[in-house]
């Protein structure tokens, strides 16, 4: 006996993990987002995955929006496209002229001829708002949706309504009250850049991870990255008193023996105080740990311009073994897009440093400071988790002083076993200092140190 499915897969991992498995099957859902958003193409990738020989076809519907031959054209330039599917195992039709000739009285007749000749296990109608235009009033609206609900609903068949409402119309429209699913697809303006989100209003029968979460369109579909949680605390919590070194020469006597494992750092200072030096020695002392691995998410500097300053630290012209390099434009990223790629890594890897250079880039990259700090706190809470010792670093604007902080560290600074302060004043003597303000359960130094920079890193006086 085949095992009957109960929920329909997205095609993309990522949705299928916000929808806890997908949509529920024999379901009605609404896909929302003005025009640009995506929802065609999100329902086009997901239709392409579920379309196979051995199973019932899939219709799609185009209404008032754009005839099928365009949308085909425009279909074939996306690497899921298939076009061995086309008439097999999906069917393409445009029902625009009945709708335009019988007005929406045609959809019901529609529907049920298909599902005669056909059978199909989904259905999608794109544009279903353009359907309001045609109506006679929203009580004949109402009838015709309440014909094709129960027609479906009988029929056992899985449901996608494309339309670009707005929120207002959502609270409003009567297939809303009838959709056991809604997803909306929005796009936020930014002066340089475009930002992406979809989001789950409802979905019934369903524990779905609620709030925006960050897409883009790419060559292969929608890209989907789910917005970042705080992980659930262990019942069994063992704490771990295991020391690791700094890499830093004297730092670790400042720190009081080095950084517990599995604890975060947040190294601040200004421009050309020494924090990306810092942290590479900081990297490179995790590769002698048992074989560790270490992995350092960097928005500034390129691997090429990396690779240099390792060069010089470690004498080597290639990165040493173990010592993993991700470069992230903070022009183009955006900041659900770095989890995807840091926690692959991480589970694949067996990475046990990281370094995060750094976390005022993370912040360029988004509109939303509250976003920001869920992201950072919950980052850091998987850190510990998986116990991988981290070092971010933070580009103060004004400098760092013994007696003050810049006052945008309050939102990250608690987040942090750890709180390293880099001073670099060329008017003083010395010019560079280094202070440990804070070390969780560490009897730490709490005085200002003079340190140089040299060609193999910092040494602290």
């Amino acid at each position: 006996m085949v095992e009957k499915k109960t929920s329909v897969s997205t095609g993309n991992p990522q949705m299928d993990a916000i929808l806890n498995g997908g949509f529920p099957t024999n379901s009605i859902n609404i896909i929302m987002g003005q025009p640009g958003t995506g929802k065609t193409v999100f329902a086009e990738q997901m239709i392409f995955h579920q379309g196979t020989a051995e199973d019932r076809p899939i219709v799609y519907l185009t209404t008032l929006s754009e005839p099928v031959a365009k949308v085909l054209t425009y279909l074939q330039r996306f690497e899921f496209y298939d076009d061995d599917k086309i008439g097999s195992s999906i069917h393409y039709g445009d029902i625009g002229d009945e709708l335009s000739e019988k007005g929406i009285d045609c959809v019901v007749p529609r529907l049920e001829d298909l599902i005669h000749t056909v059978a199909p296990k989904i259905i999608v109608i794109d544009s279903f708002r353009a359907l309001h235009d045609l109506a006679e009033s929203t009580q004949s609206m109402r009838r015709m949706l309440h014909r094709m609900t129960g027609l479906l609903t009988a029929f056992e068949t899985t449901v996608f309504l494309i339309g670009e409402y707005t929120e207002e119309q959502s609270r409003t429209l009567p297939e809303f009250a009838v959709a056991d699913g809604i997803i909306q697809f929005l796009r936020n303006p930014q002066s340089t850049k475009d930002e992406r989100f979809v989001r789950v209003l409802k979905l019934r029968g369903s524990s779905y991870l609620e709030g925006l979460h960050a897409c883009r369109i790419t060559n292969n579909g929608v890209q989907v990255f789910p917005r970042l949680i705080t992980p659930d605390v262990p019942r069994n919590y063992e704490v771990q008193n295991t020391r690791v070194p700094s890499g830093v020469d004297g730092l670790d006597k400042i720190i009081g023996g080095g950084f517990a494992q599995g604890s975060a750092t947040l190294l601040v200072g200004p421009s050309g105080a020494g924090k990306t030096t810092c942290g590479l020695q900081f990297a490179l002392a995790g590769l002698n740990e048992n074989k560790g691995r270490s992995l350092v998410l960097n928005f500034q500097e390129n691997p090429t311009q990396l690779a240099r300053s390792l060069m010089n630290l470690t004498g080597k012209e290639k990165p040493p073994e173990g010592l993993e390099l991700i470069y992230m434009s903070p022009v183009e990223m955006q900041v659900d897009s770095v989890i995807v790629s840091l926690f692959r890594r991480i589970e694949s890897d067996n990475i046990g440093r990281i370094v995060v250079d750094s976390i005022g880039d993370l912040a360029m990259a988004t509109s939303d400071a509250d976003r920001l700090h869920d992201f950072l706190y919950a980052l850091v809470q998987h850190f510990a988790m998986k116990g991988v010792t981290s070092m971010l670093t933070f580009e103060s604007i004004d400098g760092i002083t013994q007696n003050g902080s810049d006052a945008r560290l309050g939102r990250v600074s608690y987040m942090s076993d750890n709180i390293i302060l880099m001073n670099l004043n060329h008017d003083s003597k010395p010019p560079r200092t280094i202070t440990c303000i804070k070390a969780r359960g560490t009897h730490h130094d709490l005085a200002a140190h003079e340190f140089h920079i040299a060609a193999d890193g910092l040494h602290i006086h």
